[in-house]
């Protein structure tokens, strides 16, 4: 299949071509046609209600996982996964290397004996290998945990086979991914298919209170906010000798835009999210700044970027998110409204409450160790309810709000909700992507010079 050709924000114009079928990419050769499958467009499940009602000749309680992306992230939503539910069963793997999925295997294998039904011939590994899980006609929830890059495609393919899903955050990098996205959704309400995103501050508590209280008019009149996600250096991968462009960039994922998003889209995302959940809908327009200072001449990823959103009422966020080694770290979100202020602290921190004349009026603590259980626990639960949760489109929207202040960086333009979502051509997934194929050599965004595609 074709794909489009790989248009950054770094370069100084832009190439089109036609891809209006996204499915099916990812050719690498015979390693991967060895584990390729035909027919992943047709719900490998005819019904999906099929689980629940016990048609599927299991019983109506058990649950069948399949894994794409054996690494950190993906082994830990295993893991919490079969922490908080019961009777599931891990029966398919599939990474870029088949040394992650022997991992995860002896990890399902080792703490959830009871969980493990995975056998050699289902651990799949290549570009292709999502296919295979897709394929298994056992295989009831998928877990995506690739780079997110490839969130948006994968996440459409397992919808169209009747897969249900939880997808790691972010779920997109560009309008593109975006709009994959949002047809994803509807298709997934449509055919009775759960997916719930790894946005887990929508299931801690403090974060629940905190959003709670300001429903119900605790702070007033919402005037403004901050939210900021500052942190050191992150990590970096040198070249291995003979690697090709594509291997290089798969295995330093975090520094190539069109696999990582950049800080703000891969990382920051959870307090953009926060943000976007408080003020009740995504902003209309962003205007921000920031540069690099200690990133590796090859990456593509700035160190520090500010943004101001504007949401509806004129209501602005400032947002900023840094990742500089020996820096003071702050990670957290502040709401400012005309009877109070409400400081919603990240990870472990909590949230709390203080009036006009800075008295504590309620406060709340928070375990985020359990928000990640949690969404595992609401997935299992709406699918064994036959209430599927769908919630991609916020995730979605979230991403995309990340998205756009990051183009708003990139270009120096300042860049509105409309604009990314009804005008921008911008597709950063590269054309005809195979392991051995060799891809331009990425530069980093210039503004003034990198357009706003």
């Amino acid at each position: 299949m074709t794909r489009r050709h790989l248009k950054e924000e770094v370069a100084l114009k832009s190439v089109g071509s036609d891809n209006r079928n996204r499915r099916g990419f990812l050719q690498v050769g015979a390693a991967a046609a060895a584990v390729a499958v035909t027919g992943v467009g047709k719900p490998a499940t005819a019904d999906p209600g099929a689980l629940r009602s016990g048609k599927s000749g299991r019983s109506h309680d058990s649950i069948n996982i399949g894994l794409v992306g054996c690494g950190g992230r993906g082994k830990g939503a295993l893991k919490d996964n079969l922490t908080v539910n019961a009777n599931m069963r891990v029966i398919a793997l599939a990474d870029l290397q088949l040394g992650k999925c022997e991992s995860a295997k002896k990890l399902v294998e080792t703490e959830f004996p009871e969980a493990a039904a995975i056998k050699d011939s289902d651990m799949h590994e290549g570009l292709d290998a999502y296919k295979a899980i897709l394929g298994n006609k056992d295989v009831d929830l998928v877990i995506f945990a690739t780079s997110p890059g490839f969130r948006p495609y994968h996440i459409d393919e397992a919808v169209d086979a009747g897969k249900h899903v939880f997808a790691e955050k972010p779920t997109c990098v560009d309008p593109a991914g975006y709009h994959v996205c949002v047809a994803a959704h509807e298709k997934a309400r449509a055919n009775g298919t759960a997916i719930v995103t790894g946005t887990q501050y929508r299931r801690q508590a403090n974060y629940i209170g905190a959003v709670n209280k300001i429903r119900d008019g605790a702070i007033g009149n919402i005037v403004s906010a901050t939210t900021r996600y500052c942190a050191g250096g992150v990590w970096y991968r040198p070249r291995l000798e003979n690697m090709t462009t594509v291997e290089y960039q798969l295995l330093n994922w975090m520094h190539f835009i069109w696999l990582s998003g950049d800080q703000i889209v891969e990382q920051a995302v959870h307090n953009i999210d926060a943000m976007n959940w408080v003020m009740g809908s995504p902003p209309e327009s962003a205007y921000g700044s920031g540069g690099r200072f200690t990133r590796q001449q090859d990456s593509q990823m700035w160190d520090n970027m500010a943004v101001d959103y504007v949401y509806p009422g004129d209501r602005v966020v400032s947002f900023m998110c840094r990742q500089i080694p020996r820096t003071k770290s702050d990670n957290g979100n502040v709401i400012y409204g005309t009877k109070g202020t409400c400081t919603i602290e990240a990870m472990n921190g909590g949230s709390r409450i203080v009036d006009r004349n800075g008295n504590q009026v309620w406060a709340q603590e928070g375990n985020i160790a359990d928000a990640y259980k949690q969404e595992h626990k609401d997935l299992v639960d709406s699918i064994r309810d036959a209430k599927p949760i769908v919630e991609l489109l916020d995730t979605a929207n979230s991403s995309l709000t990340a998205v756009m202040g990051r183009m708003a960086c990139y270009t120096g333009q300042k860049v509105t909700w409309d604009f990314v979502t009804q005008e921008s051509k911008l597709d950063l997934f590269p054309k005809d992507l195979r392991a051995d194929s060799s891809l331009p050599e990425p530069g980093h965004a210039v503004p003034g010079k990198t357009q706003l595609i």
